[in-house]
């Protein structure tokens, strides 16, 4: 490991992708403690402390501990996010803009504009909510949050929090352009990442202090290992489609004729799902806390984490996004007619129309599997967290987004390495380091 990182800094370009996605990271986190005007903190965080490990912690665990401050960096990444999304589906949907989607850059440029303006629009929306949201809330049930509540107090808010939510977008996108990794998925991990040690704090301080033993804390740590363990064998885990090229022959050269495979991973959406099913989730929970009404009580008590209602919409929803975004961002058919075109085809499958039929079949029953596991490693710390008070960042939403982002992240650096006929995170003796050696072996001898 000590050489891989050796072997990472002595590539100029992936040293210094590395060191501008580091300095970006730094100045999210530091953003995160601009404090925005408008709010008693004091009472902010003794409200915090009253409803803590309930939704309020889930998004301030995305946000990186942002809600919690009050920063200007309260809506974050989500917002881009969320455009992001409702863009993919609108490629789909809208013709124009799916023809856009195929002119080539010049047509993704148009998009990433059209995602931008959407983001505005999400970010002023939700800064709206949450001005009206932190003018409901009293610490103690007595002490208001909001120092001069009012429409000059919404309107502040919104420009401030609006205004941070395009610096992280910015921020987010420079990464993925010039760093290393997906901009939007490393903040968020970053964010989590910086929270852990609190949590950690705070567990150790109640082993301390008696509320919890010694072998409640093995038994979190037995459990965690075995959490990272199953997102790391799934994430890693794919279903390899034979692909044989058929020998075209042009001119005296003969091209084609080779064997590879086409990788169906296991979990297709990634981290989506969860994400936003929490995120959908928030709103009936929360309901509750600012408003005084019977029904929407019975609501917010209903959706409140750990409720039998609550643990059932939410892997439903997981289900539902899984499907939904796998859908959006894998198009069997485009696939197979790629296939088609290069000469390609599925040993004993129909170029065209039937490769596509068969594709879908593996895809879907692929993604009944990625459903379940993201639903398994989702909704059992939710248990754990209501039953036995657990932080939110060692429940399985807050590992799955650190350890999915991680391993690409690494799948990144490792191939600027392999390019570059370095030995990479595994191991020098792997099936591709030897490979590769004995292709440059066949060179020479040639």
């Amino acid at each position: 490991m000590l050489q891989t990182i050796v072997n990472i800094f002595k590539i100029p370009d992936l040293r210094n992708r590395l060191l501008f996605t580091m300095a970006l990271l730094s100045i999210y986190r530091l953003g995160i403690f601009i404090p925005a005007p408008g709010v008693n903190r004091a009472a902010l965080s003794r409200f915090f402390n009253e409803n803590s490990n309930t939704l309020f912690s889930v998004y301030d665990m995305f946000t990186g501990g942002a809600l919690e401050q009050f920063s200007v960096f309260v809506l974050g990444i989500m917002p881009y996010i969320t455009a992001s999304i409702i863009m993919q589906v609108l490629k789909v949907a809208v013709p124009q803009w799916e023809r856009l989607s195929k002119e080539g850059q010049s047509g993704q440029n148009k998009l990433t504009q059209y995602t931008r303006y959407m983001t505005i629009g999400i970010a002023l929306v939700q800064s709206f909510a949450i001005s009206t949201s932190l003018e409901q809330m009293k610490a103690g049930g007595v002490e208001d949050v909001v120092v001069d509540p009012g429409l000059s107090f919404k309107l502040m808010t919104m420009i401030t929090m609006t205004a941070g939510s395009c610096f992280v977008m910015w921020l987010g996108e420079q990464i993925t352009e010039r760093g290393v990794g997906n901009g939007a998925s490393l903040i968020i991990t970053a964010g989590i990442i910086a929270r852990m040690p609190i949590a950690m704090l705070t567990l150790f301080q109640q082993v301390r202090l008696g509320d919890k033993n010694l072998l409640f804390l093995v038994l979190l740590g037995l459990f965690m290992f075995a959490t990272i363990w199953g997102i790391v064998f799934v994430e890693r885990g794919q279903r390899r489609v034979p692909i044989q090229y058929a020998k075209r022959v042009v001119g005296r050269r003969v091209y084609g004729g080779q064997n590879t495979f086409l990788p169906l991973k296991v979990n297709t959406a990634g981290v989506i799902p969860p994400i936003f099913a929490s995120s959908v989730l928030m709103f009936p929970a929360t309901l509750g806390t600012f408003y005084d009404s019977q029904i929407v009580s019975r609501i917010s008590a209903a959706f409140y984490p750990g409720e039998w209602l609550y643990n059932l919409t939410y892997v439903v929803m997981i289900v539902f996004f899984a499907y939904f975004y796998t859908a959006i961002t894998f198009n069997p058919v485009d696939v197979a007619d790629n296939l088609k075109k290069n000469g390609g085809y599925v040993p004993g499958i129909r170029p065209g129309r039937a490769t596509a039929d068969y594709i879908d079949h593996l895809l879907t029953r692929l993604t009944a599997g990625g459903a379940v596991y993201l639903s398994i490693v989702c909704i059992l710390p939710t248990l754990l967290i209501s039953e036995y008070n657990v932080p939110f960042y060692f429940g399985g939403t807050g590992l799955l987004i650190v350890v999915s982002v991680s391993l690409d992240t690494v799948a990144q650096v490792e191939a600027h390495l392999l390019t570059r006929h370095y030995d990479g995170v595994t191991n020098a003796k792997s099936g591709r380091a030897r490979h590769r050696r004995a292709l440059e072996k066949q060179r020479k001898k040639g």
